[in-house]
């Protein structure tokens, strides 16, 4: 069983006013067949929570520390998280124009595993990932998320997700720009990854509906960077139907 581990983690980030505090005391913990969902209102620090993971450079942790297994994840590089088990699905998934879907993943694979998978496996497994996310098989000769429409890069980074079979899994909002047909397809396949390897998840979102396809064990509201409120499903449903207004002061909330 992998263990994530954050402790009173600090981060700031530059902005023309200098160094800003983003997230000012988190306590987490992720285990392996957990699903945890991280929900809050814009600027809370959820995005910068999972690019702090997975070790963004845009980011300095001024305090606490994140631990997998124990080993310190700010020790290693990006790709030694990788390699590690952690994983991240990114909100806004980058285009690589000139790698093909194939090679890409191939090569992260090869990187992950340390050795290049068998080809006549691979390339069954690969087919299977697509079919089951329902991607056309034509993508994997494309560059990679190279024209793609906002929820085929979303399915894009659950076939990563399916076939790297990472120990830890953070979506940073998967769900976004996603119609309902896709919402169902891509929380199919963060469900098959969980049976089939007992992946952990730590899923971020604005909203519930994710949460209806991909059931959370524990829910996390997060505002003004710590952890405001803790619970379980009932949580989000409590949130579905009364926002954040009362974890916010009245000098918090824009007038329309």
């Amino acid at each position: 069983m992998a263990v994530l581990e954050i402790r009173d983690l600090h981060v700031t980030v530059e902005t023309d006013a200098g160094e800003t505090p983003i997230l000012n005391g988190v306590d987490l913990t992720v285990r392996t067949g957990e699903t945890h969902a991280i929900m809050g209102p814009n600027g809370s620090g959820k995005s910068t929570l999972a690019y702090t993971i997975a070790g963004h450079p845009k980011y300095t942790v001024t305090g606490g520390s994140i631990t997998l297994d124990g080993e310190d994840v700010l020790a290693m590089s990006v790709d030694e998280r990788a390699r590690a088990g952690l994983f991240l699905a990114m909100q806004y998934p980058v285009e690589i124009p000139g790698v093909t879907v194939t090679n890409f993943l191939r090569t992260a694979k090869t990187a992950i595993d340390g050795e290049a998978p068998a080809i006549r496996a691979w390339t069954k497994d690969v087919k299977e990932a697509m079919r089951n996310l329902r991607m056309d098989p034509k993508f994997a000769a494309r560059g990679v998320n190279e024209g793609f429409s906002g929820g085929e890069k979303k399915r894009h980074e659950i076939l990563q997700l399916e076939l790297l079979k990472p120990a830890i899994a953070v979506l940073d909002e998967t769900d976004s720009g996603l119609d309902v047909d896709a919402l169902k397809i891509v929380s199919e396949g963060v469900n098959r990854a969980k049976v089939a390897t007992d992946l952990g998840v730590l899923l971020i979102t604005h909203y519930t509906r994710i949460l209806r396809y991909i059931r959370p064990d524990f829910v996390h509201v997060l505002v003004k960077g710590r952890v405001a409120e803790e619970g379980g499903p009932e949580l989000a449903e409590r949130l579905e139907d009364e926002g954040y207004d009362r974890y916010l002061e009245p000098s918090d909330v824009i007038e329309a």
